[in-house]
């Protein structure tokens, strides 16, 4: 393998505090969904609860439980995805919190949860708008009579109410809290009292105080993917921790060819991105399946070192600079990098 991913744990660290400094006196839960971003989830997780995280966000059971056997008990891990009572009973064992947002699926984790005699953490979801499941609401009053219901006979603790936005306007996002607002009001009149209200990801966490509550859910920018479109890392006060490297492994007439791809994760529409060469930057002039070719330099050879992106001394750009010029995110570009192509840790 020509290609390496080089991931600086004290950068993550400090981007850590920076986000925790910005979104206090909310608390940070750090997400490590996709492999934490792609840049691993093991390093990252031990990494994080050095630093103090004490919340992690994993999309999913799995990585949820992946998680809990990283950090031990003394975190708390929410997973929004459950698609069986496979991942209701995981959950379960592995003390998850759990994320509701289908009236069905309370009552599968109600029968889980009986099963195992055991009362299991919940943030029950309300689409503000999004659509990215959540209880709409017109059902939301009576969704939250039977999940108080169910809290009083000791099933479920009901620890949080939550949601996602769709960060595309502010208008927007103003009408979605809007909704969470009277969504709280409402579970206050079940009787239900949350310990933790979240709504805000990356983006509103920092630029929309209001939206923080008591706990926001950030992951690129702890990772220092910035938003595209947004405020560059630097106005942000982050840094990227992972810098794609490939090594030139032969120098031809039409281009010095680097050894990685397509079937490393690289898009191949990326052609003409200016990639960090030993002589500054140059253009990817063609992505292969396992081997890309980038405009040449004055002695190169055989050995060099190119970066395809992330922080370095030859100009070369983030994932967000890469993913603007094909119309995507950052973290697509970051999670793309195969599993195959080693990570090595730096501290």
């Amino acid at each position: 393998m020509t290609a390496r991913l080089l991931v600086d744990l004290a950068t993550l660290t400090a981007n850590l505090d920076r986000v925790r400094a910005t979104v206090a006196p909310a608390e940070l839960m750090l997400v490590v969904k996709d492999d934490a971003y792609g840049h691993g989830l093991g390093p990252v997780v031990r990494a994080a609860t050095a630093s103090g995280v004490s919340w992690f966000g994993a999309f999913d059971v799995r990585t949820g439980a992946a998680v809990r056997a990283v950090a031990g008990a003394g975190s708390r891990i929410f997973a929004w995805i459950a698609a069986s009572r496979d991942d209701l009973d995981t959950a379960i064992g592995a003390d998850l919190d759990l994320g509701i947002g289908d009236a069905e699926l309370l009552e599968e984790l109600v029968d889980a949860a009986r099963a195992a005699q055991a009362t299991v953490r919940v943030h029950l979801k309300i689409d503000t708008g999004l659509h990215r499941n959540g209880v709409r609401p017109e059902s939301w009053p009576a969704f939250m009579q039977r999940a108080a219901q169910l809290q009083a006979d000791g099933v479920i603790d009901v620890v949080g109410v939550w949601s996602h936005i769709a960060e595309a306007s502010d208008a927007e996002d103003d009408d979605a809290r809007a909704v969470f607002d009277w969504a709280l009001d409402e579970a206050a009149a079940a009787g239900i009292h949350p310990s933790v209200r979240h709504l805000a990801a990356s983006a509103a966490s920092f630029a929309r105080p209001a939206f923080r509550y008591d706990l926001v859910r950030v992951g690129a920018f702890c990772y220092g993917i910035r938003s595209a479109g947004g405020p560059s890392a630097e106005q942000l006060g982050l840094q990227p921790i992972a810098r794609l490297e490939a090594v030139v492994t032969a120098v031809h007439d039409e281009g010095v060819s680097i050894g990685v791809g397509a079937l490393q994760g690289l898009p191949s529409s990326l052609r003409g991105a200016r990639v960090g060469t030993p002589a500054g930057t140059r253009r990817l002039t063609e992505v292969g399946e396992s081997a890309s070719l980038v405009e040449t330099w004055p002695a190169a050879a055989a050995g060099d070192t190119v970066t395809v992106y992330g922080p370095g001394a030859n100009g070369e750009g983030s994932s967000t600079d890469l993913a603007e010029l094909i119309g995507t995110i950052g973290e697509e570009i970051a999670v793309r990098v195969s599993p195959l192509v080693p990570r090595v840790y730096e501290r």
